[in-house]
């Protein structure tokens, strides 16, 4: 990939589609801001003005580098809310449930990543296929190792990726090379939350994998955790299936429902996201709603699993609104593309007899997916102070893509059917703190 440098004044130009607000909630007309020849400058990694062409152009400092992207579309970078990049090289392994399939493969899997060698050669492989993929930020899970999230980071800051990762804590049912303790969940966290404080756009996840390999003693001690660092971001799962559910309910049979464990032990509040949250009654929700946790949709997984198909227009109930964001969930999800976790995303709904358009469904890949993380004023929205995290995607990179925009009859069918129709090939840059990485070149000139 070709690279500028973020700390000269940088410009690209083209049509630009960002969210002010949640379409799930408001108007579309007050949730979604187009220009259809737009520029966006950049300095020093952040937005520094943006604007019709018409407008921006004139002040563009001498000698300002600008890149013209016509006939394409400039977005928010993609937001991945909840992956496992130790799970890359088991992506499409074949199980009967999640707990078959965590068993045969994903902690089998997992063991390799104490070796520090292994876990960087992993997170540099999945960090540049979200690159590829327009993903700018993400929040992933590692192993109990240390080591696998000391390789991500060190990975990212590389890259100057926003990046969010976690030690996962689990002492109880897993092999024991992957178990620890509470003391040690809590003391390898607290050295990684130190150890990375203010290196690049690194951010250090609170990470129990799921109340079932947490012992009471584990969740309290990292509810604990959660105290002492009440900005901290914090991630896990819960009622993905319905099996592991019961298992819950035979684990923690003192709490009314999934929710409260988590609730219970301090762990259900602002930047909490938990992946999936098929199966949340009625009541859950209220409760994810009042405390600001926030679920991660990871609809590609849930189809390959067999899990079921979230209701997101439940979740986006107007009396209490539940913050959502996209997520891969690789290696359980079917790949890394967003445009497909889309496509499947669009399904889930139609599943439950709802038509999402598609303004709603990008919504929840930038902004939506930067309120879930607590990131909102930082990323997911293209305005002036914000950091430059962009993509840009090429709607006719294939030839079935390049006839059907043909037949495009509004900006609304054209994002629709290239979020239906569209993978990588169709992420023709992308832009991390400002610095621009080119899959492909511009097809026309300045």
């Amino acid at each position: 990939m070709n690279a500028n440098r973020a700390s000269e004044v940088t410009a690209i130009r083209g049509p630009m589609l960002s969210f002010r607000a949640d379409p799930w909630l408001v108007p579309e007309s007050e949730a979604v801001e187009y220009e259809s020849d737009a520029v966006v400058v950049m300095e020093n990694g952040l937005i520094r003005e943006v604007g019709p062409a018409n407008r921006i152009l004139p002040g563009l400092p001498p000698g300002a580098a600008l890149t013209r992207w016509k006939d394409h579309l400039i977005l928010p970078g993609f937001i991945d809310c909840h992956t496992h990049y130790p799970q890359t090289d088991m992506i499409a392994a074949r199980g009967n449930d999640l707990l078959d399939w965590l068993n045969r493969y994903t902690f089998v899997e997992e063991q390799a990543f104490a070796d520090a060698a292994h876990a960087r050669e992993v997170a540099a492989f999945f960090l540049d296929e979200q690159l590829r993929h327009g993903v700018t930020t993400a929040s992933v899970f590692c192993t109990s190792a240390p080591e696998s999230v000391e390789a991500l980071l060190t990975e990212a800051v590389r890259r100057q990726m926003r990046i969010l990762a976690g030690k996962v804590c689990m002492d109880r049912n897993a092999p024991p090379a992957l178990l620890d303790t509470p003391e040690r969940a809590v003391g390898e966290t607290r050295s990684l939350l130190a150890r990375w404080r203010g290196q690049g756009r690194a951010e250090v996840v609170i990470t129990p994998r799921f109340a079932p390999t947490s012992s009471e003693e584990q969740l309290a001690a990292l509810g604990a955790l959660a105290a002492e660092f009440p900005d901290a971001p914090i991630q896990s799962h819960i009622s993905e299936q319905s099996g592991e559910i019961a298992w819950v309910n035979r684990l923690f049979p003192n709490d009314a429902d999934y929710t409260a464990v988590y609730a219970r032990h301090g762990l259900l509040r602002k930047r909490a996201v938990y992946g999936h949250g098929i199966h949340l009654s009625e009541s859950e929700l209220c409760r994810f709603a009042e405390s600001g946790a926030a679920i991660a949709h990871c609809p590609t997984s849930n189809f390959f699993l067999g899990s079921g198909c979230l209701n997101v227009r439940g979740l986006k109930n107007p009396a209490r609104p539940v913050k959502t964001g996209l997520a891969t969930d690789v290696g359980a999800g079917t790949g890394f593309s967003i445009l497909q976790t889309l496509n499947e995303a669009y399904k889930a709904a139609k599943m439950n007899g709802v038509s999402p358009t598609a303004f709603q469904l990008l919504y929840l890949a930038t902004r939506g997916s930067a309120e879930a993380l607590g990131l909102e004023k930082r990323i997911g929205t293209i305005a002036p102070g914000m950091e430059a995290d962009l993509v840009v995607l090429d709607p006719a990179a294939t030839p079935l893509t390049a006839r059907r925009m043909k037949s495009a009859c509004s900006l609304h069918d054209q994002l629709f059917a290239l979020m239906t129709l569209g993978d990588d090939r169709h992420t023709a840059a992308t832009c991390l703190a400002g610095t621009l990485h080119l899959n492909r070149k511009p097809k026309s000139g300045m």
